[in-house]
């Protein structure tokens, strides 16, 4: 697996939520309710048994408490740190409702994750050969949780990379504070520990191998290629040094060294989790001020709240209800020139103001890759969304889809649910069960 620089620029970054020693979180265990029927399991995309873990971990059965979490999500340990609980299942916790502090699952659930990691527990194996092969295209979260339930039910799985490293968005997109991508790589190599998966990274499908050449050599395949590049403004004066895709961004800073500490304005534009997560990060790599342009309200803006909280302690500041319509400059950014916008985002003419910014991030969303399989005979596509039914098949009966590519971009979470899932609707129509059928949004 590929080696990470040692001082890229994310290794700034300390944990933002430290984690439980022992006597913490056998605490918090025994906090809960251990409720039948419990709403946070509802809420969690992996229906997680989270009242059992929890159990196992206020009776000092940690082994017993990690082996519950994986069985359900095999991305328990990201999970613990990425997911937004707080809009899950502690947003589930009954304790919210007799006014009381809701059981921090998430943490509870890394103190049980680590110790499994630290100790290098296995708690699964591959299951006996049944003689038939799944290739996956990409190797984010999607695709890796689906190959990880593959190999327990038997069947042997190859994985193809365009990039250098595995992992998706967990290795090259998490904020630093949360999650490093050197702990995403340890994660990824953990579920292969299983056996059997092959790594091809370096390998861009549909060029070499071609999609005729991958199907010929595999019994089925899965796509979980995520999503694109960073959309664009599509401005005057954005292709000027000191304009970036807040993706595009935030990868280099994960894998590499980026240069902030000079930076005196900087502007993010886009009010979703990516855009805080890209304002958090310049304003902990020392930019001075940090400001997010958003042409909506505070009320409406599709980041989630609590984050937008942490941003504001960190000294983030916002700009509501304004649209850039220029990039200024000569050979770099010097500015943005903008204009006020209305309650339904509509441009109000003779508002126009300028905006001081030596450094610009542009985090308004990114391109959907359905265009890439075009040509696969049965495999549907509706504004750049791979369509699938609930089990993740596509209309093609050897295809099926999960992720991003599949979702339009949710969480981990949701990514880790949708390959298990399609993991063993493969399984059954490789074994003679239901085949696939036509998919739908």
């Amino acid at each position: 697996m590929a080696k990470l620089d040692p001082n890229r620029s994310e290794c700034a970054f300390t944990d933002f939520k430290a984690p439980y020693d022992r006597d913490q979180a056998v605490m918090e265990a025994n906090r809960c309710l251990y409720c039948h029927d419990a709403p946070c399991v509802t809420a969690c995309p992996t229906s997680i048994e989270i009242p059992e873990f929890i159990r196992k971990i206020s009776t000092g059965n940690v082994r017993g408490a990690a082996r519950t979490i994986f069985d359900a999500n095999i991305h328990g340990m990201s999970c613990a740190r990425v997911c937004p609980v707080e809009v899950l299942c502690v947003g589930a916790c009954v304790h919210n409702l007799q006014h009381v502090p809701p059981i921090q699952i998430g943490k509870l659930q890394r103190y049980a994750t680590d110790i499994a990691y630290a100790q290098r527990w296995q708690f699964f194996e591959a299951g006996a050969a049944t003689g038939t092969s799944v290739g996956l295209v990409g190797a984010g979260p999607a695709s890796l949780a689906c190959a990880h339930e593959l190999r327990r039910l038997g069947h042997a799985c190859t994985i193809y990379e365009k990039r250098a490293v595995p992992g998706g968005l967990d290795t090259t997109g998490v904020a630093p504070y949360k999650m490093r991508a050197d702990q995403s790589l340890d994660e990824v190599e953990w579920i292969m520990g299983i056996g059997g998966i092959e790594l091809r990274t370096g390998v861009e499908v549909g060029s070499r191998p071609s999609w005729a050449e991958l199907q010929a050599q595999h019994d089925a395949l899965f796509l979980g290629f995520g999503l694109g590049v960073d959309t664009p403004l599509s401005i005057p004066g954005e292709e000027l040094a000191g304009v970036w895709g807040a993706v595009e961004f935030i990868e280099r800073l994960k894998l590499g060294k980026v240069a902030v500490s000079t930076v005196r304005n900087a502007v993010v534009v886009g009010g979703g989790n990516t855009a805080i997560d890209a304002v958090r990060e310049l304003l902990g790599l020392g930019a001075r001020t940090v400001t997010m342009l958003y042409r909506g309200t505070e009320a409406k803006m599709s980041g989630y709240g609590h984050e937008w909280e942490a941003a504001l302690v960190e000294g983030a500041r916002a700009l509501w209800q304004a649209l850039p319509v220029a990039v200024l400059g000569r050979d770099r950014v010097e500015g943005l020139r903008c204009l006020r916008v209305d309650d339904d985002k509509r441009p109000v003419q003779g508002t126009e103001f300028e905006l001081e910014a030596d450094l610009v991030l542009v985090a308004i969303g990114q391109a959907k890759l359905g265009e890439l399989v075009a040509g696969l005979p049965g495999v549907g596509v509706e504004r750049g969304r791979i369509l699938v039914d609930g089990e993740g098949r596509t209309g093609n009966a050897k295809i099926w889809a999960g992720g991003d590519c599949t979702n339009g971009g949710m969480e981990v979470v949701n990514a880790s649910a949708e390959g298990k899932r399609a993991a063993r609707s493969i399984h059954a129509a490789l074994k003679g069960g239901e085949k696939g059928t036509q998919g739908h949004g």
